[in-house]
């Protein structure tokens, strides 16, 4: 069921679904869907960013609970290919273990524990290379060195373990629970978002990695609403409709669609089209040369028609039935917990983890999903900055690796401000930042066990 934000809860300016009113193309239905959600006005609490003790709930209840993206399906193309997805303590390996089958074990050998893998690559065999033990990629035990000495061992006792796998969009994803729910019914009907942008049918055209000084909360927050664009970003005021971001909250997925081609509302005059036409060129990574805007045009449809430009040789003709939102709008999904697939051509996936065990350190990941005309390219590699870089480092980012590193300025001194405060909470605006109250919402329910609901 559709519904409006109430009025008091909306930024002054044209709101989203007016600007889609004004839209060159049809507009998908997707985008007129409308979910705002009341999730109350409490403060959150510092602990679950700060405290051990919800850590360690976090790594019992969630991670090795939920279901989350562990890697793309053409990472492992062929029988044999195998990843090791890590979560905090945990290690796990998705494996191809037939041409339509992938299959996901905790990364240890059942005899003394070591890890089967170290590395991501090609197999025919899992061998554990302490003592040999082997596994069948389809996880039955295979071999048994010095089988003689072994006859408690029953080969139907000692497969590998197995984590739920499932796939979305191109999306292989893993839940080490054996009792949860079947990712279907985790996702709901986000299918009916993505089914017109077909992410399955796309390549990894970069994937950037960095580890951040703080709680992996914080760094995904920061991508969660458009509310600090006014004081982190400034330069993107002119072309960013800030504040009046559309934010919709399902069950387990939700999204903030941030308008481009509209100035912020919180400026104090109304810049020209050109003016707006420049502040895009500092944040699309994907446009790198203005075109005047005439008279009688809007910045936004002008923008628009360039993106169909630069997206046609590579896209095909479909780029012609889009809408202008889906060439100039940020179309943000989050799937919980830390999953960010975005809509239409804007090539952005995030993943945000702890890093390792330590719960004031992420590791933050941008994916680029890019068409393709043609064979298949074949995925980047994974590029990891390390601690004296930033995300200027990355090239292949362009120039949205400027805008990373104007959000990870602040992301340390968030974590250094709540290990200092005395104020026990933050305190969260009720509509733009609504994403991030439902996701302590979720957490809510799955750290301290309540109810976990399907999509």
């Amino acid at each position: 069921m559709s519904h409006s934000p109430p009025s008091n809860r909306r930024s002054p300016g044209i709101s989203y679904q007016e600007l889609l009113d004004t839209d060159t193309h049809p507009v998908p239905d997707v985008l007129r869907l409308e979910s705002p959600r009341d999730l109350g006005s409490d403060d959150i609490s510092i602990d679950r960013y700060i405290s051990r003790d919800w850590h360690e709930a976090e790594v019992e209840n969630l991670w090795r609970r939920v279901w989350q993206f562990a890697c793309r399906e053409d990472d492992i193309p062929e029988v044999g290919d195998y990843v090791l997805y890590e979560i905090v303590r945990d290690s796990y390996l998705v494996v191809r273990a037939a041409p339509d089958t992938i299959k996901a074990y905790p990364n240890a050998c059942l005899h003394r524990g070591r890890r089967l893998k170290d590395y991501p690559g090609r197999c025919s065999e899992l061998r554990c290379s302490f003592h040999g033990f082997a596994w069948a990629l389809d996880g039955r035990l295979a071999n048994v060195p010095a089988r003689w000495d072994f006859e408690h061992v029953t080969d139907d006792e000692f497969s590998l373990p197995e984590c739920q796998v499932g796939t979305w969009a191109g999306f292989v994803m893993i839940n080490p629970d054996p009792a949860a729910e079947p990712l279907a019914d985790f996702l709901g009907d986000i299918d009916t978002h993505f089914d017109r942008w077909d992410l399955a049918n796309r390549y990894t055209q970069a994937h950037v990695a960095k580890v951040i000084d703080a709680n992996w909360k914080i760094a995904q927050e920061a991508f969660c609403e458009a509310f600090h664009v006014n004081a982190t970003h400034p330069q993107i005021l002119p072309y960013l409709g800030d504040t009046n971001t559309q934010v919709d909250v399902w069950e387990n997925f939700a999204r903030a669609i941030s308008p481009g081609g509209t100035p912020s509302p919180l400026l104090d005059r109304t810049p020209t089209q050109d003016e707006m036409m420049r502040s895009m060129l500092d944040v699309r990574h994907d446009e790198d040369s203005p075109r005047p805007v005439g008279e009688d045009e809007s910045m936004r449809a002008v923008g628009a028609a360039m993106s169909r430009d630069r997206w046609r040789p590579i896209a095909g003709d479909v780029v012609d039935g889009w809408s202008d939102a889906e060439m100039m709008d940020s179309i943000d999904y989050t799937i919980f917990p830390n999953f960010h697939p975005w809509g239409s051509f804007n090539r952005i996936v995030y993943r945000f983890r702890p890093f390792g065990d330590d719960h004031r350190r992420a590791i933050m990941e941008c994916i680029f999903l890019a068409p393709y005309q043609g064979e298949k390219p074949p995925n980047a590699p994974v590029h990891w900055l390390d601690e004296t870089e930033s995300f200027t480092d990355a090239p292949e980012l362009g120039t949205l690796g400027k805008v990373f590193n104007q959000d990870l300025f602040n992301m340390a001194r968030v974590q250094q401000g709540l290990e200092t405060t005395r104020k026990p909470g933050m305190t969260l605006g009720n509509y733009q930042e609504s994403k991030i109250r439902w996701l302590h919402d979720k957490l809510d329910q799955w750290v301290k066990g309540g109810s976990r609901g399907g999509g």
